[in-house]
């Protein structure tokens, strides 16, 4: 009776990974909204992890500090990664280069995690049928972004920049690893956010934040703001450390590839973008990718 029943266990916290990852999908349109609305890249990381960080306050009332001084300076640098650095590198390469370019490959982050986790875990064994189902769901990944249109715009700052945030979530999954058996996850994601607003204050020394109130309580910037702030952020940031948690950092950011499908349904829907045939068939290439990569193969992966 006990093999159904972990069988059930890890069903919900795949659940919970595809949700978190549908719920990211849509931010990129939630997103464009706001930047729509005068708001700078900077300042909806900004607003969204006040809210995200004021909400987990209220249900998250733990220690303050780890217990380990090293312990403290992983969990900034997962505030690091997973927050400010992430972010930024990601939103300033949007301003250099075309959005299909970093789209496709911030999206390469699953495949960086599984080569950091093998670097520095090498008892823990990566196999073919995962490779080869986030290769094809990559592929997938690439016919979404471009839509129909093959227009590939080479920056090397931008580019740069889009494989730097791609770098900093694989290393947030990794120092995830290192943290999640000794510390719940209502106090890491607490810390990821904490560290992640002190991180980005610098940035305002040079750039401070320019929109004014009356903008910022308009409804359509209010609703979007609350949405990137209390769901994408506060709770799917406790979602996803918590399927890290129990699927490990590899299996868990698979589900990165289905963002770019949610996104190009979202744009269809609320800002009326096409979607191509080109789009379609990407879409289903990315969920047979992340079938193949869950289904039970030759992974041995660590609790």
């Amino acid at each position: 009776m006990t093999a159904p029943k972990a069988s059930g266990r890890t069903f919900i916290y795949h659940a919970i990974a595809i949700f978190t990852a549908v719920v990211w999908g849509a931010t990129f349109v939630s997103t464009k909204v706001l930047l729509g609305n005068g708001l700078t890249p900077a300042e909806i990381f900004l607003y969204r992890f006040i809210l995200a960080y004021a909400g987990i306050r209220i249900v998250s009332r733990q220690k303050l500090w780890a217990d380990s001084r090293r312990d403290e300076l992983l969990l900034a640098a997962a505030g690091v990664t997973g927050g400010s650095l992430y972010f930024l590198f990601e939103n300033t390469a949007l301003g250099i280069t075309l959005a299909s370019n970093v789209s496709l490959i911030v999206c390469t982050a699953p495949v960086m995690t599984a080569f950091l986790i093998r670097l520095f875990h090498k008892e823990e064994r990566v196999g073919t049928k995962r490779i080869g189902g986030s290769l094809i769901a990559l592929a997938g990944v690439g016919l979404v972004v471009f839509n129909g249109h093959f227009i590939l715009k080479i920056s090397p700052l931008g580019d740069t920049l889009s494989t730097l945030a791609a770098l900093m979530w694989a290393f947030y999954g990794l120092i995830l690893k290192r943290l999640d058996t000794r510390y719940p996850v209502m106090f890491i994601t607490r810390k990821v956010f904490a560290y992640g607003l002190l991180t980005l204050l610098p940035y305002f020394l040079f750039k401070p934040p320019a929109t004014d109130w009356h903008t910022l309580l308009r409804p359509i910037v209010l609703s979007n703001l609350l949405f990137l702030g209390l769901l994408a952020s506060m709770l799917c940031y406790i979602l996803w450390n918590t399927a890290v948690k129990e699927l490990g950092a590899v299996r868990t950011s698979v589900y990165i590839y289905l963002q770019p499908p949610v996104t190009l349904l979202t744009s269809a829907m609320i800002i009326r973008e096409q979607i191509t045939p080109v789009a379609l068939a990407g879409s289903a290439l990315i969920i047979g990718g992340v079938w193949l990569s869950e289904r039970k193969s030759d992974v041995a992966q660590m609790p």
